[in-house]
């Protein structure tokens, strides 16, 4: 059988799908020597010894078994009682699923609410797997644009509510925002919810970089706000602020009359979370304050370097970021940000993300993860100067 034929007895959903670009130029990447990968969304750090101790430990004692669909019910507790002391939410067990990473827990949020055909609206730029989860399932895609005003990153919330017409199954909202940071004001998350409530729109509130924020404790979130029967699905991730990127542990947050249907999905999906990682997930929880003080002080470090060296560029607009732990920065005079990216690690063997690849609205800039350390910083910035400043 030809290619085209084999390609055409696949479904149309999965013809449709577009490769990541950033994954396109990270693969080049990887087959060179010498390359300062910043392209990922991935901290320099190795996990701490307790949560990997943790996992060991589990492992020694036999815990090898399937674990429900769920989730375990300590890892369940261990979350509540987190959120509820960290945002001053009310959740109970039954509203958690623990999922193998909050990658899948976006899939499996998408495939439990989409209907091929429904409109979902997104805010862009924005990471592409989120839209491409549900794009994936069918979905039918609008978006509404984070523009640069004053130096930061806005969003026109009358545009988003505007958007958000009667008929709409959900809006995904990713506030601290992948890959600019933008972060939404707890006055717009209201206005936002509220206007929800009257139409029956679910919110999906990927919540990922909510502890990687820069001006408090936490972003603010749909969590500390919502009711327990409002329709909101808040996705989170052990991945970016304990360090655990390739561990692959998340959960889903949802009102508990569907905990049995989340259960069935992820029984489809991948039946369950392994135990020992689970197990690993209640210490980072319940231990790991102090590695998060000492994440948040070193991507702060990060960022002041790469917010002087960029600010430096003659070539560089500089937006200040309000969480997770990226610049998205505007280059004078680009105009195709992939064919640059490939551009820059073939001269500088830097690994940046091209800003088309977060949406057609990310043209023109480039993507720098600056959770790394000093001296990976400053050597990055050293290769880079011959590209921003001519």
């Amino acid at each position: 059988m030809e290619n085209a034929a084999l390609f055409n007895s696949i479904s149309s959903r999965a013809q449709a799908l577009e490769a990541s670009k950033i994954r396109e130029v990270a693969e080049l990447g990887m087959k060179q020597g010498g390359v300062l990968p910043l392209w990922f969304g991935e901290g320099a750090w190795p996990t701490n010894p307790l949560i990997v101790d943790a996992a060991v430990s589990s492992l020694k004692v036999g815990n090898h078994m399937y674990q429900p669909n769920n989730g375990a019910m300590p890892l369940r507790r261990a979350i509540c009682t987190y959120s509820n002391d960290l945002l001053g939410s009310r959740l109970k067990p039954a509203q958690i699923t623990v999922t193998p990473s909050g990658m899948q827990g976006l899939m499996l949020t998408a495939e439990f609410l989409v209907t091929p055909g429904d409109r979902v609206v997104a805010v862009e730029p924005g990471w592409p797997n989120i839209i491409g989860a549900f794009k994936a399932t069918g979905a039918e895609i609008a978006s509404v644009s984070i523009a640069p005003k004053e130096a930061h990153w806005a969003l026109d919330v009358e545009e988003l509510i505007a958007a958000l017409t009667p008929g709409t199954k959900a809006v995904v909202i990713n506030s601290p925002n992948n890959p600019t940071g933008w972060t939404m004001p707890v006055e717009e998350q209201r206005r936002v919810l509220e206007h929800c409530r009257r139409h029956g729109i679910w919110i999906v509130a990927d919540d990922v970089y909510t502890r990687l924020y820069r001006h408090g404790r936490h972003a603010p979130s749909f969590l500390s706000i919502a009711e327990p029967e409002d329709l909101l699905i808040s996705v989170n991730s052990f991945s970016k602020c304990w360090s655990m990127t390739g561990w692959r542990l998340g959960w889903i947050t949802a009102p508990a009359v569907f905990e049995a249907k989340l259960g069935q999905l992820t029984e489809f999906n991948t039946s369950c979370t392994a135990g020992f990682v689970q197990e690993a997930g209640i210490v980072a929880l319940r231990d790991g304050e102090e590695e998060i003080a000492s994440l948040l002080s070193k991507i702060q470090a990060g960022y002041e370097i790469t917010a002087e060296r960029l600010n430096a560029f003659s070539r560089v607009e500089f937006i200040e970021p309000d969480g997770a732990f990226y610049c998205f920065f505007r280059v004078d005079g680009l105009t195709d940000s992939f064919a640059a990216a490939g551009e820059i690690l073939e001269q500088t063997k830097v690994g940046l993300a091209p800003g088309v690849a977060f949406g057609p609205q990310g043209e023109g800039y480039l993507r720098l993860c600056y959770a790394q350390p000093a001296e990976v910083l400053e050597e990055a910035f050293k290769r880079l100067e011959p590209f921003l400043s001519k």
